[in-house]
């Protein structure tokens, strides 16, 4: 449980650096808000992610594993539109966005 908590303020971190990096993904909310998106992704990436990658397998296995990067901007677009706050300009942005979030947070994960 600690673990859990310990990557979502990762996460809530690698949100707001990415918020500076990228014009198209927006904070109008305090920082707090950053950590509640990172919570709400965390959540959505626990319990919804895998349901939709298991019926997606003969897709995913067509695309040799591309359509998981679908699945990862879903997650992204689903915790903006359940997170007010936060503003994504678009699919693209978010795809950006979803990869600057991973690198970030696995920078900081090598780090702390």
């Amino acid at each position: 449980m600690k673990g859990f908590f310990i990557k979502v303020i990762l996460t809530g971190v690698a949100v707001i650096i990415a918020t500076y990096l990228l014009p198209g993904v927006t904070i109008t909310g305090s920082f707090f808000t950053a950590f509640i998106f990172a919570f709400v992704l965390a959540l959505l990436n626990t319990f919804v992610k895998p349901v939709l990658t298991f019926l997606t397998i003969p897709i995913t296995i067509l695309t040799l594993g591309i359509f998981l990067i679908i699945i990862n901007v879903g997650m992204v677009l689903l915790a903006d539109y359940l997170v007010s706050g936060i503003d994504i300009a678009g699919f693209f942005a978010a795809l950006i966005f979803a990869i600057v979030i991973a690198i970030l947070t696995w920078i900081l994960d090598l780090i702390f």
